[in-house]
């Protein structure tokens, strides 16, 4: 009888739980944030021509508006795709600017969140980025960049939850993006532009 009893209760927690979960899956899967992020480049180039301190390349900072979506497979796990708009950066040889080209660098990480029941819930992430990179105007067209570039991307952040649908968002990624500039005599630099990416924004749970 005990056993009976004791295999009874632990199918009907094992079915609440179930149902509980499901009842947390089915109201809010998705989350919606919206962020100001602030990029800023690690400018690790190789010097022009190969030698030397100077002749570096760099690409200037700026705060870019974002837009993410993450949809929740368990209350822990989620998977997150960052999306803007092309963003203009400008390029620079020991200071003086060269030139500008335009990169669209959509990002999806997979991240475990580590108190998701809590008011404040800190999360890692990690994934691939993928920039394309267009509207190359260097040295007056006589340079070009690589028109895109694959890497891994890094993430942590926490989420401060206002009510059960909104919350508050710190995010910080490392994203590895590089490209080569080339001329018609060949390859002028290899740019390692891996940007910090520093974001605050607001989320809507649905």
């Amino acid at each position: 009888m005990k056993k009976s009893v004791l295999a009874l209760a632990l199918c009907s927690l094992t079915a609440l739980s179930s149902q509980a979960f499901a009842q947390q899956v089915q109201e809010g899967p998705w989350l919606v944030r919206v962020r100001a992020v602030h990029l800023d480049p690690a400018n690790k180039s190789d010097p022009v021509g190969g030698t030397g301190a100077a002749n570096r390349l760099t690409i200037d900072s700026k705060t870019i508006p974002e837009l993410d979506i993450s949809y929740f497979f368990t209350p822990n796990w989620a998977a997150e795709l960052v999306l803007t708009y092309p963003q203009k950066q400008r390029v620079s040889l020991d200071g003086k600017e060269i030139g500008t080209f335009k990169h669209l660098p959509p990002t999806l990480t997979m991240q475990y969140h580590f108190t998701p029941e809590k008011t404040i819930s800190p999360y890692v992430g990690a994934g691939i980025n993928y920039t394309r990179i267009s509207s190359v105007k260097l040295l007056n067209g006589a340079a070009q960049l690589e028109s895109s570039s694959v890497g891994l991307a890094l993430q942590a952040g926490v989420d401060f939850k206002i009510d059960k649908k909104w919350s508050l968002n710190l995010d910080v990624k490392k994203v590895q993006i590089r490209s080569d500039v080339r001329t018609a005599a060949g390859q002028l630099s290899a740019v390692k532009i891996d940007p910090w990416l520093i974001g605050v924004g607001v989320g809507y749970r649905f």
